[in-house]
């Protein structure tokens, strides 16, 4: 089966032992051409004093031709100590051989030295041979007018030398090696350090609990690890960028569960507010139509109808605007015209006082321009009039309320202001959420109690106009701004949603 793990030890190690057998190599490639340049060299100076010895043993022997054993002239001075000659007939047959020693006269060879000599060439090549009792000869053979001499001269200075010459290369390789082996030990750990810190870094990380919690403040490779001209760096570099990529990663996930979470929320508690106030009419509607049905005595037929109408129609009305917020909330495209937002908010305005008589109704205009923008005129007069309402509903007999149409570089601003006593603090970030209502310190001009949906509707209907609604409340003055963009400024012939709400 094949096994997975990695083979070979750390990387420290693996890069010292290819860095030392690299070194060895070279070494031993230096040494071996130095030794075989020095060996060719002493044996070229060798050959040559062989040669020349060989010259001079001819030169001598041809003075007695007739003499076929006559060595005599080894017996001259000059010759070196060691030198080996010999007489040679036809057939290269050694006739007589003698050495010539040192202050001393020469020795003859005996048969067994004599018999290493045989098949030594008459060509003027040079022969290796070792001698019995003498070591180890270079030799030649010349000749001249029938006359052959063998010469030989010991090797064994040559030998020595070389043999020393490579003991001091084994002995300075050996040396060289063994600093050369230290440094750079000592410098690959200093290089990769860096490496090592990196993968602590990575083990910490490792360890993180990135499965639970907020992920943040992850450890990070150092700075100085960092740097882009070494490997080391460059993969520290990588390494916290993928430790940004996984934090932000993870964060993203888990705001996405948050908003899931929320979003779950307040799809349960819109259900169960729909639920409540779907219950209600037609807990009503069900209530009167048994009394009638027990008989006219309980009740007055009128009244139960009356009743029952009234709350059909409060419940049709509820069942409207939820499919409103589902249209807007699947995008659906409004329809699309030029319309007139002056004039939309005066109509929108006439229609609040002929409904409240009792608070004080004013219209302001500041425009530089016809208010034109592009969208649904029934939506926006929707916008209006649910805005108008809220002010009316929520506000104490003879409040001022205050609408105000402003038109300028290309944006359209709809103020809707009051002297109440505002929205109360705690209510405030929620004001544009679905039943959301005002608590018992938000006074009521009337008994009746909305499902908490029209400033829901109206954010929904401004988004889905490409506008932008917010709400300032402060005891004493509320303000709501819808800002929408002029014609020729939406980007978009078809309109569709996109919450865009700010609450200040």
């Amino acid at each position: 089966m094949w096994d997975a793990r990695p083979r070979g030890g750390s990387l420290r190690t693996r890069l010292l032992v290819f860095i030392g057998v690299v070194l060895a190599a070279v070494c031993a490639m230096m040494a071996l051409t130095t030794v075989y340049a020095q060996r060719a060299y002493l044996l070229g100076n060798l050959d040559d004093r062989v040669t020349n010895a060989a010259e001079r043993g001819v030169g001598g022997a041809s003075l007695h031709p007739d003499l076929a054993q006559d060595l005599t002239f080894l017996n001259e001075s000059g010759h070196p100590a060691g030198m080996l000659a010999a007489r040679l007939d036809a057939d290269g047959f050694v006739l007589a051989a003698a050495t010539v020693g040192q202050d001393a006269p020469p020795q003859n060879l005996t048969e067994t030295q004599i018999a290493t000599l045989r098949g030594i060439e008459a060509d003027g090549g040079l022969y290796t041979r070792t001698v019995p009792g003498l070591g180890t000869y270079r030799f030649t053979v010349l000749g001249n007018n029938g006359v052959r001499v063998l010469t030989g001269l010991p090797m064994d200075d040559v030998q020595d030398m070389i043999s020393g010459l490579v003991v001091v290369e084994a002995v300075v390789a050996a040396a060289g090696l063994t600093v050369a082996g230290c440094v750079c030990a000592m410098v690959i750990r200093r290089q990769l350090r860096p490496l090592g810190r990196v993968a602590a870094t990575a083990v910490e990380v490792s360890h993180a609990p990135l499965c639970h919690g907020e992920v943040t403040g992850l450890t990070r490779v150092p700075e100085r690890d960092t740097a882009p001209g070494s490997e080391a760096g460059q993969v520290g570099a990588a390494l916290n960028r993928m430790i940004d990529h996984v934090e932000s990663s993870l964060a993203e996930r888990q705001r996405s569960e948050e908003r899931m979470r929320r979003s779950e929320e307040r799809m349960r508690r819109f259900l169960a507010d729909a639920s409540h106030e779907l219950r209600t009419p037609l807990a009503s509607i069900a209530g009167y139509a048994e009394l009638m049905n027990r008989g006219t005595d309980r009740i007055e037929p009128g009244l139960a109808w009356r009743r029952v109408t009234a709350e059909s129609a409060r419940m049709t009305g509820l069942v409207e605007d939820l499919l409103l917020l589902a249209r807007l909330d699947e995008g659906r495209p409004l329809q699309s015209a030029e319309v007139d937002l002056a004039a939309l908010v005066a109509e929108a305005v006439w229609d609040a006082r002929a409904a409240g008589s009792g608070h004080d109704w004013q219209l302001e205009l500041f425009l530089d321009e016809t208010p034109l923008v592009l969208g649904d005129e029934a939506r926006l007069h929707q916008v209006v009039a649910n805005l108008l309402a809220n002010a009316r509903v929520h506000t104490p007999v003879g409040t001022s309320v205050v609408a105000v149409v402003e038109a300028r570089r290309g944006t359209c601003a709809v103020r809707v202001r009051d002297d109440g006593p505002g929205i109360p603090p705690d209510l405030l970030p929620t004001v544009f959420e679905r039943f959301t209502r005002a608590d018992v310190s938000r006074v009521r001009a009337t008994k009746g109690s909305g499902a908490g949906l029209g400033l829901a509707i109206v954010a929904a209907i401004t988004a889905a106009h490409g506008g932008h609604i917010g709400v300032h409340s402060e005891p004493g003055r509320t303000e709501f701004t819808v800002e929408l963009p002029l014609v020729g400024d939406t980007g978009a012939d078809t309109l569709t949603w996109s919450p865009r709400v700010s609450v200040q």
